[in-house]
């Protein structure tokens, strides 16, 4: 009983775990704020990559071939531009053609 009477009184590490609290808050705050810098600029690459892959020309052709019995006709694809399809990226701007709408739900 008399060790269980110690522990109850003993204040010594009062002061350590506040300082620890204090410092574990300040933490994951700096996470928190770290990891939506981190979602904004993933979604920017993200816009970047669309952009750079909508900006691929996907045109192709080729003629005709004969042989000695049969024969192909050539095709032709040619690929127009879409209505955002652009050529600038302009840094700290948003994607062009990234929309997020996201409808009001009632909660309960």
């Amino acid at each position: 009983m008399n060790m269980l009477n110690k522990f109850w009184n003993d204040e010594a590490g009062f002061v350590v775990s506040s300082e620890l609290v204090l410092i574990g808050t300040i933490l994951v705050l700096g996470v928190v704020v770290g990891l939506a810098t981190v979602r904004d600029q993933v979604v920017q690459e993200l816009g970047d990559l669309a952009l750079a892959i909508s900006n691929i020309n996907q045109s192709y052709s080729f003629s005709g071939v004969t042989g000695h019995t049969s024969s192909t006709a050539g095709s032709v694809f040619a690929d127009l531009t879409d209505f955002c399809d652009t050529t600038t990226d302009t840094a700290g701007v948003e994607p062009e053609c990234i929309s997020v709408q996201i409808t009001a739900t009632p909660e309960g």
